[in-house]
């Protein structure tokens, strides 16, 4: 196995418009024909395809450039330097914590691969409940299929690891069908750290993609620069003010950057996006801006093993199960999905529930332990209506997601699912991530501790790597900011490219379901601002 040479070194090299807002001199104004904020999964796709297509592309992100150099597999190097808030990101009551990239090529840099189109019943309920009538399958076959052709995501061919390979085996002892999940990644040497930025720029993320390809085609790239507010005259954007970032990403540095365009796409993620979008009082006579942000709440459940599972060695996440997403109506009892986690000893450590010794204990059987963990599918109930996204004092934003009892049965229902399986697979003991469990040693146990586990915030851990929603795409703006083209209401020429453009979760990872929908989105734009069909991007 070789190391694919490092695009980000060679571009740079060869003289990439690459500006560090950390090494800011003076104030600036820039001018583009279009700004994209964020280089995430839409921002990403968003500028490759602008850039192709012959228009000039300035792209604004909030953290640094890293490229494969500066991936070491190293927790405490990685968190800090390519996530939102080291990692820490939460809500505003502390109970969920979230995961969300900060670097260029946003959360594609640091995700774990996995590739879902977006399932056909969460299309079938948007058409429904939102008007979105040309959001079908058919319609978004052909963008998801370009997509898979240039990030090269396809079945992954490699035999799962031990920790992805109980919850097949663990399922199929109960007759829970179990699927294969396909990543995007080409040379992949197996190595399990992707949520750390990939060493050997075999995962096919944003940074080693579609951003070198539009910055090839002449595009502009802003890092450790924080977009600040919009300046919104009539029903137009003029000009979008920005502030440069310490190298640290931390604090401001003092020198402020104006950026000036015919069109601005807004692709800084369903936390980030809302939040500029309020900052800069944007249009929202319905209230919506920022409601109905959906996160995938997320329960883990953690086994021990007589035989080492080595959670971290190997492709991270390879089998799931979408069976609970489909024993009930789409609108009824909360569903869940079932994935298997990479296991980290600080993201492992920080999940996991107790003190002292019996914290300790746990983490000295750390290669027996294997995870599973169920996504909540939130959005398509009454009592699951999401989140609302608001601003701190100073600006930052903030994810308020009240966790009400419908999704506490959701919860509840998924550890008890997650014990099942592990005990059918052969775990000597089960530990929900609950501060009140305790380590199950059979299945009727953990069955009748389950059931007597009081489900209340910070008792119960909740993660989430998922965030979608806050800016949902409706024609009626009843019902959403934005339109089925990702137009923003009120806006004429703002676009939001993101996860935020979801009126619900999709009950999948979400990173293909934002690929293939901004490619289509992206390419109308290109269209309608140049006039002649949008360029088609392909793997080099």
């Amino acid at each position: 196995m070789s190391v694919i040479p490092d695009p980000i070194q060679a571009g740079l090299a060869a003289g990439w418009q690459v500006t560090d807002g950390a090494q800011l001199q003076a104030d600036q104004t820039l001018e583009a024909d279009v700004v994209i904020v964020g280089s995430g999964a839409g921002g990403g796709v968003t500028a490759e395809i602008l850039a192709l297509s012959g228009l000039k592309v300035l792209i604004v992100e909030e953290g640094a450039l890293k490229s494969s150099k500066d991936f070491k597999m190293r927790e405490a190097e990685a968190y800090p330097a390519l996530y939102q808030e080291s990692a820490a990101r939460k809500t505003r009551d502390k109970g969920i914590n979230i995961l969300q990239g900060r670097t260029v090529g946003g959360t594609t840099t640091v995700n774990w691969t996995s590739s879902f189109r977006t399932p056909d019943i969460t299309l079938r309920y948007w058409n429904k409940q939102f008007g979105l009538k040309d959001y079908t399958p058919e319609a978004l076959a052909p963008w998801f299929g370009m997509m898979e052709q240039r990030l090269n995501i396809v079945d992954w061919q490699a035999p799962p690891n031990e920790n992805n390979d109980l919850l097949r085996r663990g399922a199929s002892q109960l007759n829970i069908p179990t699927g294969l999940i396909r990543r995007n990644v080409n040379g992949c040497w197996n190595l399990g750290y992707c949520g750390m930025g990939c060493p050997t720029n075999a995962k096919q993320s944003m940074l080693v993609t579609t951003i070198p390809s539009a910055l090839q085609h002449g595009a502009s790239l802003l890092t450790r620069v924080r977009a600040d507010k919009l300046v919104i005259k009539g029903d137009r954007v003029t000009a979008l003010e920005c502030v440069a970032l310490t190298a640290d990403g931390l604090s401001a540095n003092g020198r402020r950057v104006t950026l000036r365009a015919k069109h601005f796409v807004l692709s800084g993620g369903a936390i980030n996006t809302p939040a500029l979008l309020l900052r800069s009082m944007a249009p929202d006579p319905h209230g919506l801006l920022g409601k109905r942000t959906f996160l995938h709440p997320t329960i883990i459940s953690a086994g021990i093993f007589a035989q080492r599972v080595d959670g971290y060695a190997g492709a991270p996440q390879t089998v799931y199960s979408d069976h609970f997403l489909h024993t009930e109506p789409i609108d009824g009892p909360i569903g869940y999905k079932l994935e298997a986690p990479p296991l980290h000893p600080l993201l492992l450590s920080s999940t996991m529930s107790g003190f002292g010794a019996e914290h300790a204990a746990v983490m000295q059987q750390f290669p027996h332990v294997h995870a599973l963990l169920a996504l909540l599918r939130d959005g398509f109930h009454p009592d699951a209506p999401g989140g609302s996204v608001g601003l701190q004092g100073d600006g930052a934003p903030l994810l308020d997601y009240p966790i009400s009892d419908f999704l506490w049965d959701g919860a509840r229902r998924a550890m008890l699912t997650m014990a099942e399986i592990q005990f059918a697979a052969g775990a000597k003991t089960v530990t929900p991530t609950h501060e009140q469990a305790l380590a199950y040693s059979s299945w009727a146990q953990a069955q009748a501790g389950i059931k007597a586990l009081p489900m209340k915030l910070l008792q119960t851990r909740v993660v989430s790597a998922h965030v979608m929603g806050g800016c949902g795409m409706s024609d009626d703006e009843r019902l959403g900011v934005t339109s089925a083209h990702g137009r923003y209401h009120g806006l004429a020429n703002v676009s939001v490219h993101d996860g935020s453009l979801f009126p619900t979760s999709i009950g999948a990872n979400p990173q293909l379901s934002i690929f293939g929908i901004t490619a289509r989105l992206a390419s109308g734009l290109a269209q309608e601002l140049t006039g002649q069909p949008a360029a088609r991007p392909v793997r080099s």
